[in-house]
This record gives C-alpha cells, structure tokens and sequence, in this order.
C-alpha cells in the first residue's frame, strides 16, 4: 500500500515524501510542477498532470494501492489570491473536490490535510486555539476553509477520515542538505532576507511598522519544515489507527516579529541585510500565533528545532549551497 502526495514536488510536500521514505513508505507523487520541482522529489513514483484533470487522477489510483492521501496541492500566496481569488478557487477548491471524488471512486478513506491559521483571519486571542472563530481576511484563508469544510462532508457523506492541519509559517531546510526552499516568485519571508545576504536583493521590505506589535511589524510562529513533515505522517498514523477526524493546530507557540527574523538573519549570515519600509499588505493580520496543546496531546507531536536562529541557519545553510535554488 502506498500513501498518495499530492503537491509532493513542492517545499513542505517534498520534505514530508522524505519523511516517509525514511520510514520505509511506499510513495506517490502528483504534482503540476507549477511550483513544485523534480529535483525535490528524493524517491517514490512521481506522476507530473493536475489534480483537476480527471482521466490523469483517476489513472493514478487505478495504477497504486493507495492507503491515504496527504494533500499539499494548493496556490498559497496571500497577496495573489487578493487580486485573482478566481484562480484560487479554482484551484484549491475544485482541485480538492476532483480528489475528493476519485478518492470516493477508489474507496480510499483516508486524508490528511494541509490547511492554514490564515483561516482564522485576525485572531480574538492570542495563541489560537481550534476552537476559535474562522473568520479569514484574504481569499487563501476563504478557499482553504473551504477546502476544510467540504474535505468534513465527504466524511459525513462518504466516511471519508481527514486531519486537517493549520500551521503558519514553514522555513528551514532538509537536514541533508537535498531539499529547501525555491520559489518563483518568493514570497516567504526567510528567504526573502536570506536573498539580500546573497546579493541576490539590495534590501528587504517591510510591509507595515504600524502594527499594534512591540516593534510595529508583524508577528508570525515559524516552524521548522522537517517538523510540518513529522506532523503530517503522524496524522496519518492517526487515521490507521481507526481514531476520528480531527482539526490541529501545529506551531511552535513562540511569536517572531518581521524585523526580529531580520536581526536573527543578520546574526546568522554576518550580513548587515538592510530593510525598507513599504505599506502594510492588504489581508495582513498583525499577530498569528497558534496553539498545538491539542497537537501535542493526541498526535505526540512536539517540534524538534524551535529557536528561530536554528530555523534561519537550516535554511541560510540550504541558500548558500544552492543560492539559484534547484536550477542546475
């Protein structure tokens, strides 16, 4: 039996088709390669088509003994989905519903789900709990809750299991040294700074100095991309196990601001990584903190690389080696 990943040529899809290969899984790549890359899938069969093409996904079940999905496959830029939310809803949510039903068809009954705390919009407390309102404040947030909410009726309808799991800010890279971080266009804040220590930028923006943060910027929780990936395979593990569907939070419950991640960067790469300051971004919460008690309590997840300046080096060390990402 094998577990199906969806978007596993991607940044944190990648990381968690290691992961389970280093468990000993069996694996199965989808990805578009729109954003994901070919040299970022370490093992596993990779079949590049699109989610939403339904000869090609249906071809893909009938072909593997899927035991679960794990679900990555999603556009994911905030500012982005402001300006064409069709796009996103075309993507994230029908995409999901043609894996939904061929997963219906084949009569697998498993999914775990990358969702976002960007479906909490602006939080009334600080850390967010589940329990919390959804309320997002930009079209990502709208479609991944969407995603949620549909991935919870094909349970209701059709016993479909899910975890959904809401995280913030993945940075970081694979212990090894094979895969990391490579956007185009980059919108991650770490690799944005890590780009001026590079050369590769004259200076990073800051989007906004008049939040109601200590310092005026942003704050956000970063989790190191290798403990995402542990997080999803324990979810699986979840659902093997026969346990209901369930929604966690994943975050480390420790809140660094934008210009924090800068001087953290600087320390790190020795850079003096000058900063401009531009207008907030439309959608932007000033505070995303989340609290993962529930994840730690049920799942046994906890993350293993919290502090920001082992976060920043991971990645710095992956950036330097590879500073044009995985172009050869």
């Amino acid at each position: 039996m094998a577990v199906l990943v969806t978007g596993g040529a991607g940044y944190i899809g990648s990381h968690a088709v290691a992961a389970l290969l280093e468990k000993g899984e069996q694996v199965v790549i989808v990805d578009n390669l729109y954003q994901g890359h070919r040299d970022a899938v370490l093992g596993g069969k990779l079949y590049e088509g699109d989610l939403r093409d339904a000869e090609f996904l249906a071809k893909v079940f009938q072909e593997n003994e899927i035991d679960g999905v794990i679900h990555f496959a999603a556009n994911s830029l905030v500012g982005e989905s402001m300006k064409d939310p069709g796009k996103y809803y075309h993507n994230n949510v029908y995409g999901t519903l043609c894996l939904l039903e061929q997963m219906q068809k084949a009569g697998v009954a498993r999914i775990v789900f990358s969702s976002t705390a960007a479906t909490y919009g602006e939080p009334e407390r600080v850390p967010i709990d589940e329990y919390d309102r959804t309320v997002p404040t930009n079209a990502y947030g709208e479609t991944k809750l969407a995603m949620e909410k549909m991935i919870r009726w094909f349970d209701v309808a059709h016993g479909i299991k899910f975890v959904s799991l809401r995280y913030f800010n993945a940075a970081g890279a694979h212990e090894s040294g094979k895969i990391g971080e490579d956007h185009n266009p980059e919108s991650h804040l770490v690799p944005l700074v890590l780009q001026v220590a590079l050369g590769q930028r004259e200076h990073i923006s800051v989007f906004g100095e008049d939040y109601p943060t200590e310092d005026g910027t942003c704050i956000r929780d970063y989790i190191h991309v290798s403990d995402l990936a542990d997080a999803h395979i324990l979810a699986l593990e979840r659902l093997r196990q026969g346990e209901e569907s369930a929604i966690y939070n994943l975050g480390s419950g420790n809140g660094y601001s934008v210009k924090q991640v800068i001087d953290v960067s600087r320390q790190v790469t020795g850079h003096p990584i000058p900063a401009k300051i531009e207008p907030r971004r439309a959608g932007d919460p000033a505070v995303l903190i989340a609290s993962s008690e529930r994840a730690r309590t049920e799942l046994g997840w906890a993350p293993r690389r919290e502090k920001l300046e082992d976060i920043v080096t991971s990645s710095w060390n992956w950036h330097r080696t590879h500073p044009n990402g995985y172009e050869k």
